[in-house]
């Protein structure tokens, strides 16, 4: 089988990178990818692993609703002969199902993203439109989460065609006594100091405001050093307020360029203290780590982050105060949540069987002999609460 994912852009902070540790897997699970971008990123790094995993990545110039994307996009499929489409996002759901029935091929779509809070009364119309379009047009719809299905449900009305598969991610191994060395040297932080991380894109509604506020609750004599990875439109707001607060300055530091993966690795406490969130990648990361997360109890976050493997808080900064400093001076805790952080990636979330799952759908979409039946594939309907 040949697999043509259809994207927005080869943007490494978006879907591409999960495709790209995806493309690794595939050749054992039956299957190549073919990626499809819509818009050229202006970036190399998920083209670049897209290329070494022996996927083949194709950057396509489509302007916002011209009216010729679909034909493009037929001919880049077809040039590379593929057996059946897989979207990812808005646009690619909307020229992917056209291009997939041009083809005559089964079109498959994944949800990333909800829409729970509608504007008015006439978006919530629109929304419920594209989803009854859904069902409509595509084969099959993934949702990656419980979450999304629960969404999708009162939508739809029904979960017919719908199956749950969370996104996995290639395993990011754990750090050595080395690296968290080197690491602490260049935060020039004590021993017994507690260094926590948090990766999440410094954008709106990730919570990195709120996670300030937390901070600044901590008493300063608690040995705890905070490192704020990534980038976004927020940093510069970010290093601001930091720089102008003494006690945020000693205490909280920031590596732009750093590996996500890298300081996830170092790290003895990952927080993730976001808004609202599906299925955080970063946070699936930190797990595969075996880094014990601080996380807020939204979306679906509950489903990666469990009691055993970290701490779900309220979004309130004083909650994520309290618990920041109870896992950094319990280190028997971080220990315990860590190494079953670990084994919950190892068992929920490793490539190798997202891999499978997905081999499964396409297979069953093809009409394979020995596939699934679309009814076996489907998600139980949410339970019903009084």
């Amino acid at each position: 089988m040949k697999i043509g994912h259809l994207v927005e852009s080869l943007d490494p902070r978006g879907v591409a990178a999960a495709l790209a540790d995806l493309a690794e897997a595939c050749p054992a699970a039956g299957y190549d990818v073919v990626v499809v971008a819509l818009a050229p990123s202006g970036e190399t790094a998920a083209l670049s692993r897209l290329e070494r995993a022996g996927a083949t990545p194709v950057e396509l110039t489509v302007a916002p609703w011209d009216p010729r994307a679909a034909l493009r996009v037929v001919a880049a499929l077809r040039e590379h002969d593929v057996d059946l489409v897989h979207t990812h996002g808005a646009r690619p759901d909307v020229v992917g199902s056209a291009a997939a029935a041009r083809l005559r091929v089964p079109a498959v779509s994944t949800l990333h993203h909800i829409h729970s809070q509608p504007a008015d009364r006439a978006d919530r119309l629109r929304r419920t439109a594209k989803t009854l379009a859904r069902r409509r047009f595509m084969t099959r719809t993934i949702a990656t989460s419980l979450l999304q299905r629960d969404w999708y449900h009162r939508v739809a009305g029904s979960t017919a065609g719908l199956s749950v598969v969370p996104d996995g991610a290639a395993d990011p191994g754990q750090g050595t006594a080395e690296e968290r060395a080197r690491f602490r040297r260049g935060l020039a932080v004590e021993e017994n100091e507690v260094v926590a991380v948090s990766v999440a894109p410094m954008r709106r509604g990730q919570g990195q405001d709120m996670l300030l506020d937390a901070i600044a609750e901590i008493p300063a004599d608690e040995p705890l050093t905070v490192v704020l990875g990534g980038d976004g439109p927020l940093r510069p707001w970010l290093e601001s307020r930091v720089a102008s607060d003494d006690a945020l300055s000693g205490r909280v530091a920031f590596r732009r360029s750093a590996d996500p993966v890298e300081l996830l690795r170092a790290a003895d406490v990952q927080l993730h203290t976001t808004r609202h969130d599906t299925m955080p990648r970063m946070l699936v990361l930190g797990h595969g780590t075996g880094t014990p997360a601080v996380a807020t109890r939204v979306g679906g976050i509950p489903e990666i982050v469990t009691r055993d493997t970290g701490a779900l808080t309220a979004v309130d900064p004083s909650r994520i105060a309290e618990e920041l400093v109870r896992t950094a001076r319990d280190p028997e805790l971080r220990a315990r949540r860590g190494a079953a952080a670990r084994a919950r990636f190892l068992e929920h979330f490793e490539v190798s069987g997202w891999a499978r799952q997905l081999g499964e759908v396409y297979r069953s979409a093809l009409g394979f002999a020995d596939a699934p039946s679309p009814a076996e594939l489907d998600t139980p309907e949410p339970a019903v609460r009084p």
